[in-house]
């Protein structure tokens, strides 16, 4: 049975969480994390050294990393629906999963810590307002490229790309600030809403 370490609030274990519901894969969850068990003991950091979920051990394979782990769940489960091995397509779903790693996450670091989970240490109002102006700029870019494609991130078919993707546009939403309206934004969100798997792990309430 595969076995997944982290709490399922947790955006990055909730990537995998869905990732396994879109394969039909069943799993056994352990929280870890704030709240719950310390990623900093000596059996969690055995694990993973940087003290982060989430964390999975398909038989004797460990592994973190999220996106990591839904690369590889997709290639070991036949998940090439999701993640074709074709190397075009392939490579046009990994530039937008690395950009959402990358750029989309970086925008939203201190207006997210601030205003959602209202960190002391994230409490500059100037540089609150600074990272929305950035987070606004990275989802016009995710706009435009919906425009174009019409239906997903990648093409015009759902594919892994979009697991990590829906979740940051759903942060976007969940995030009290003001939203610029995107059709092409929230017509995905709305698409992507009609997949079960997105209303429970995605689209649940939680940032």
């Amino acid at each position: 049975m595969l076995q997944i370490l982290g709490k399922a609030s947790s955006i990055n274990v909730r990537k995998v969480l869905w990732t396994c519901a879109e394969l039909g894969l069943s799993f056994e969850r352990e929280d870890w994390g704030s709240g719950f068990k310390s990623t900093h003991s000596v059996e969690f950091l055995a694990l993973n050294p940087n003290a982060m979920v989430p964390v999975i051990k398909d038989d004797d394979f460990v592994l973190w990393e999220s996106n990591s782990i839904i690369r590889y769940l997709t290639t070991r489960y036949g998940g090439e629906f999701l993640y074709p091995t074709a190397p075009r397509e392939r490579a046009r779903i990994d530039q937008w999963i690395d950009w959402q790693a990358s750029e989309m996450n970086r925008a939203w670091s201190y207006a997210f810590s601030g205003l959602v989970r209202n960190l002391p240490t994230h409490q500059d109002l100037n540089a609150i307002a600074e990272s929305c102006r950035d987070w606004e700029r990275q989802i016009n870019i995710l706009n435009r490229r919906l425009e174009t494609t019409g239906g997903y991130v990648a093409g015009d078919r759902f594919s892994l790309a979009d697991i990590p993707m829906g979740l940051s546009v759903n942060r976007w939403y969940e995030t009290p600030l003001q939203h610029t309206e995107l059709p092409a934004v929230r017509a995905y969100y709305e698409r992507l809403s009609e997949r079960p798997a997105f209303l429970t792990y995605g689209r649940n309430g939680m940032a």
